[in-house]
């Protein structure tokens, strides 16, 4: 039963996205802000911080491609991003201290990443005609701290989750 605890956890962030999505109304913090919650990706690289690195970035892949098939039109952009976003936050917490307000910035940077990767990758594909100073102020910021309360909130009950997981992984 303990096995499948980790995927549901998991499953239950992805839909809570989307149920975040529908609740929230498009307007209520302003005309012209986007917010965009990226609560799987905070919670899948703390899985790589405080659990093993392999699930976290395993995860990654795994609901990556489940994100780009429920949520986008192109298959490949969002199972690229977060295993690779999951590693170079991993690769962050190797040269600073593994506290918790560094483990919130880190996860933040890599949301932030997340988002300028999409961005990017969309604007290659002229998906998006926004420019990046616009992105920057309507969507990357207002996302950025809405993302950045949620990792607040989530950190130290997902770190003491992760870190029963690895003792009963043994790891």
């Amino acid at each position: 039963m303990r096995k499948f605890l980790l995927p549901f956890l998991l499953m239950l962030f992805f839909i809570l996205e989307s149920i975040f999505v529908e609740l929230v109304p498009p307007k209520v913090f302003g005309d012209n802000y986007i917010l965009v919650p990226h609560f799987l990706i905070a919670v899948i690289i703390l899985l790589a911080i405080y659990g093993p690195k392999n699930y976290g970035i395993f995860y990654g892949l795994l609901f990556g491609l489940l994100f780009d098939i429920v949520y986008t039109e192109i298959i490949g952009i969002y199972l690229f991003l977060f295993p690779l976003v999951t590693y170079i936050c991993y690769k962050l917490m190797k040269i600073v201290q593994t506290n918790i307000v560094m483990v919130s910035f880190i996860t933040i940077i890599g949301v932030m990443l997340l988002e300028l990767g999409s961005y990017e990758m969309n604007f290659l594909i002229n998906r998006t005609n926004m420019d990046l100073s616009t992105f920057g102020s309507d969507r990357l910021l207002p996302t950025s701290i809405m993302n950045f309360i949620f990792i607040i909130i989530a950190v130290y009950p997902l770190k003491r989750h992760y870190e029963k997981l690895m003792n009963s992984l043994d790891v």
